[in-house]
């Protein structure tokens, strides 16, 4: 489920709805503006355990880079760009939830993400792809 930050409000889940929004906006009180989605466990009794997750890359690119929304056409029009030390504290925001253990690997992933909207980082951290020539 996917929810905006301080913003929980009653719906059918399977749970205690006033608890869960308690607990829901108290934790991501202090992360407004942001669709923070949440992993939740519902056990018998209805009672629930919450796991935030982290806002989604694409989310934390476009508030780094100052701009509403990526690039129509990324490889042609660029819409901004982001410093190679914003980029480093969105990776380490988001490492827990990304596929990778390093810091390094985690920058890698965000770098994709950021050129596929139209976001450069500078200094750059991907090599753009060479065309190989076939004899």
């Amino acid at each position: 489920m996917a929810l905006e930050a301080g913003k929980a409000t009653p719906a059918p889940q399977g749970v205690n709805i006033m608890a869960f929004c308690k607990d829901y906006n108290a934790r991501t009180a202090d992360k407004a503006g942001y669709i923070i989605p949440v992993e939740i466990t519902v056990f018998d009794d209805k009672s629930f355990s919450l796991i935030l997750r982290t806002p989604p890359a694409s989310i934390l690119l476009l508030k780094a880079a100052g701009v509403e929304k990526g690039s129509k056409d990324p490889k042609q029009d660029k819409v901004g760009t982001i410093t190679i030390d914003q980029l480093r504290t969105i990776a380490a925001e988001k490492l827990p939830d990304l596929n990778c253990t390093t810091i390094e690997s985690a920058m890698r992933i965000i770098a994709g993400t950021a050129a596929n909207m139209g976001i450069d980082i500078d200094p750059p951290v991907l090599e753009p792809k060479k065309q190989a020539v076939l004899l």
